[in-house]
């Protein structure tokens, strides 16, 4: 080339001058090129040797590939010591005979392996090797136990920014999980809090590095640089640097350093954040295991679960259940059973990548049988075989063991309903929803059936049967008929509308859609049903003809941002445009064209004949039959067992007479001059009849504040609501000075398996009353409300409506009776539904009304 240099140039490099530039993985997976100094490359060799005894007869294992920084420690500790590098053919190095076999062929002296290296050696001979370094990963004491026999054995560590090596131990002995030591010379370590300040002897705390051996940075990554090369507080001369490990240490009382973990290596399962090296480090000190690794795994999308992975000598006979129960026991003495992984996998040996460390995406995933971390028992009788049928079907696991937590597993109050009412089905016997909170388990809980057997506790109620469809008047069940009279009041009142819209993105078939609609509307009597009134009161006709003419309408031809605003519009007229209840169907829907491949579907249902979980059920029809019926298949779904009109029925025969006086007698007890009104600051004085006019302001709970609410759920023994509902009932008393507090919460009242499936008004209204006693703990409030909701979940069946006409509040018109406030978490099974060739997106509308003083919905 014209110009260039005949002749190597002359380059003249100082100790801030770069030696390498090597690559390191990144959290978010993009790689980090770590800019070393040539002072931290010599400072690394001349500061190794010393400690590792090295002269020029010395022969130094050549182990690390040289896309490892290991490999500078290697190659600059035999440079500036005079001692020979061993090299050999990368297959050769392969951990086990091959390895061994090249350290005694060459007379390596010392070496330098990484513990899972070592833990597939077994007991194989390294010949004349007096010095083994282990580096790269936590080791366990069983390996120190193993290999520091004759030899002199010493644990290493140092990121890559700080020139592969910081620290390095005292000669190790004995099967202690070994610390990674002192600071090499001319490096600085530093074990700080958050705030940068240093911690006591014995507290946790993240290491920090500074001295000759940091890096310069991160190639072209000034933000990253700046956030992990952080100003030194401690440093003698303006400037220094130290860098943030993000590695979890301790002092030990002698002054040297004990790795706990990585930082980010926290993760949270079931609510608690928990380090991963702490199981590992628990692992380790198991005397049969020689490698170890836990891994937060979420093979099933929300279900994370703890997994071990082992290396271990087996006890003889043993196989891996056995071994997974004696892994559990030994680590139950040392941790608490949240840490405890659910399933242990035992390998014969880690896979590593090419530096030798553990390559944690060839780890397998676990045989998910079941999700506690209690060991499995399988059922031992008939009744524990049908409960833990039961939780497997409502829990959606493989197994469930006798000696499985329901709660611990994710369960929660509603499905905890479900739970109730199959046993209830299965053994034909009153089963409350208490017994499943004071009986958690399988073997619990079973034992409490048999009791309730044997006892003969309570009758069972009657079962849903079908009530014949002749000229007779069928009942409306006591939640229609509340709003049945409200509608009377204000007729032409849209408050009771459910509207939903979903955008479909996508080849739409409105043809399938509509005979989707219409088979719903035929399979469900409630959508096609009216009320007429004889004799003043409300009862139910049953129309046989489907569903109305399904709307379309198009805008494909305005403007891109009038036909948004235009379908805005519609969605919020639709949303308010009233049902007339004497003529049915109660139910409507619309189609709005955007374009040819994105529409709107609108769809409004009187909550007469609807539900929160109703309209769980009408989505997850609408997927079923909409796919059979685009691919020319017929319905899917099997013909409901009973209709609404006949839980209506039965619910006018069964809360009567004793049954209905037991559960109002509760009621009456409960609400006892309870306050009549809750009195929130407002801007405004109330008016003498409300407007209902509302809106909603949405936000979102941080995730970490989330997690840590069900922790604190699952330790007291309550569900995500009862302690959201004690957190509610504090901050109400802090706005309204107010202690006595009667909050007003939603139930699915879906008690009854025969029900499950069904569309219709089943919600009931329950008032939660709690006495806040501002000088008690949190938690002692909060087990108020777990024994309150508890009661109240007890005696759900007295309708809301019922309850007014027997207690008799005093009535106005400016406020709604017993309850002005509503707290509501919405955790009924909605599916995600998916359609061939449609993307769904759900879409929120704004109907600016508001039925109480304040509703807070959560979900």
């Amino acid at each position: 080339l014209t110009g260039a240099p005949e002749s190597n140039p002359v380059a003249v490099s100082g100790p801030q001058n770069l030696a390498y530039v090597i690559y390191t993985s990144g959290s978010t997976g993009q790689p980090k090129g770590v800019m070393v100094r040539h002072a931290g490359a010599v400072n690394l060799g001349a500061a190794i040797g010393p400690v590792l005894a090295i002269g020029a007869d010395r022969r130094l294992l050549q182990f690390a590939s040289l896309s490892f920084d290991a490999s500078a420690w290697e190659i600059l500790t035999a440079l500036l010591s005079g001692a020979a590098l061993v090299m050999s053919a990368a297959d050769r190095l392969l951990p086990g005979r091959d390895l061994a076999a090249v350290m005694r062929a060459h007379e390596v002296s010392h070496a330098t392996l990484p513990p899972t290296a070592l833990a597939a050696m077994a007991e194989e001979d390294l010949g004349p090797c007096g010095t083994l370094v282990v580096a790269g990963e936590a080791c366990s004491g069983e390996l120190v136990r193993r290999w520091s026999r004759g030899r002199r054995m010493l644990n290493a560590y140092g990121p890559t920014e700080a020139t592969v090596c910081a620290t390095i131990s005292d000669p190790l002995a004995g099967d202690e999980t070994p610390p990674i030591g002192r600071p090499i010379a001319n490096v600085q370590v530093y074990v700080l809090d958050g705030d940068l300040q240093p911690v006591p002897v014995g507290v946790a705390g993240e290491l920090h590095i500074a001295g000759v051996g940091l890096a310069r940075g991160y190639l072209h990554r000034p933000d990253l640089t700046a956030e992990r090369f952080i100003p030194n507080p401690y440093g003698a001369a303006a400037g220094e640097r130290m860098y943030r490990t993000g590695d979890l240490v301790r002092y030990l009382p002698d002054g040297a350093i004990e790795y706990l973990g990585r930082l980010d290596d926290q993760v949270k399962v079931r609510g608690f954040r928990i380090e991963l090296g702490e199981i590992e480090a628990a692992l380790a000190a198991i005397p049969e295991v020689r490698a170890a690794v836990a891994l937060a795994r979420e093979d099933q999308p929300g279900d994370k679960r703890l997994v071990a992975y082992v290396v271990m000598d087996a006890a003889p006979g043993e196989g891996s259940e056995g071994a997974s129960a004696r892994l559990r026991g030994a680590l139950l003495k040392s941790l608490p059973e949240y840490m405890v992984p659910s399933h242990f996998v035992v390998l014969d040996e880690l896979p590593l990548t090419a530096n030798g460390k553990v390559d944690r995406t060839k780890l397998p995933a676990p045989d998910v049988t079941r999700g506690e971390a209690a060991a499995y028992v399988a059922p031992r009788d008939a009744t524990e075989e049908i409960v833990a049928g039961i939780w497997s079907a409502v829990l959606r696991l493989d197994r469930v063991g006798v000696h499985d937590n329901f709660f611990a597993l994710g369960g929660h109050s509603l499905l905890a309903t479900q739970v109730i009412s199959k046993l209830r089905a299965a053994f034909a016997i009153e089963v409350s929803l208490r017994a499943l909170f004071e009986a958690p388990t399988v073997a619990e809980l079973s034992a409490r059936l048999a009791a309730l057997r044997a006892a003969d506790a309570a009758a069972a109620p009657p079962p849903i049967e079908r009530v014949a469809r002749d000229d007779q008047a069928l009942p409306v069940s006591y939640a229609q008929q509340r709003l049945w009279f409200l509608d009377q009041l204000e007729p032409g009142n849209p408050f009771y509308n459910i509207a939903g819209a979903v955008r479909l993105r996508g080849a739409l078939d409105v043809e399938a859609l509509r005979a989707t609609l219409t088979e719903i509307v035929r399979r469900h009597e409630v959508l096609r049903t009216r009320f007429d009134a004889i004799d003043g009161m409300p009862v139910q006709v049953i129309e046989p003809e489907g569903f109305p003419a399904l709307a379309t309408t198009d805008l494909s031809g305005l403007p891109a941002e009038e036909r948004e605003r235009r379908a805005q519009a519609l969605a919020l007229e639709e949303a308010r445009t009233p049902f007339d209840l004497t003529k049915g169907p109660l139910i409507r829907g619309t189609v709005l064209r955007m374009s040819d491949h994105d529409h709107l579907m609108l769809l409004t249902v009187h909550h007469i004949v609807s539900d929160g979980w109703s309209m769980a059920v009408l989505f997850g029809e609408i997927g079923a039959l909409y796919g059979a019926y685009v691919a020319g298949r017929s319905s899917p779904l099997p013909e409901p067992a009973v209709q609404y009109a006949d839980f209506a029925g039965w619910q006018r025969r069964y809360l009567s007479g004793a049954v209905l006086d037991r559960q109002v007698s509760y009621w009456k007890e409960q609400l006892s001059d309870a306050p009549e009104l809750l009195a929130l600051p407002t801007d405004r004085p109330r008016p003498s009849a409300p407007s209902y006019r509302g809106a909603h302001l949405g936000l979102a709970i941080p995730a970490p504040l989330a997690e840590a609410l069900r922790g604190l759920s699952r330790r007291a023994g309550a569900t995500l609501f009862m302690t959201l509902a004690a957190a509610f009932n504090v901050l109400l008393w802090r706005y309204s000075g107010q202690r006595d507090i009667c909050l007003g919460t939603p139930i699915a009242n879906r008690t009854r398996s025969e029900i499950e499936g069904l569309i219709g008004f089943f919600v009931n209204t329950l008032v939660l009353r709690t006495h806040v006693d501002h000088d008690a703990e949190f938690l002692s409030l909060l087990d108020q409300v777990r024994q309150t909701a508890l009661e109240a979940y007890a005696h759900q069946d007295v309708p809301f409506e019922h309850l007014v006409e027997v207690l008799e509040p005093v009535r106005h018109l400016s406020h709604s009776p017993l309850f002005q406030v509503m707290l509501v978490l919405q955790n009924a099974p909605m599916e995600a539904v998916a359609l061939p060739g449609l993307e769904l997106r759900p879409l929120a509308i704004e109907s600016g009304t508001s039925k109480f003083d304040l509703t807070v919905s959560l979900t």
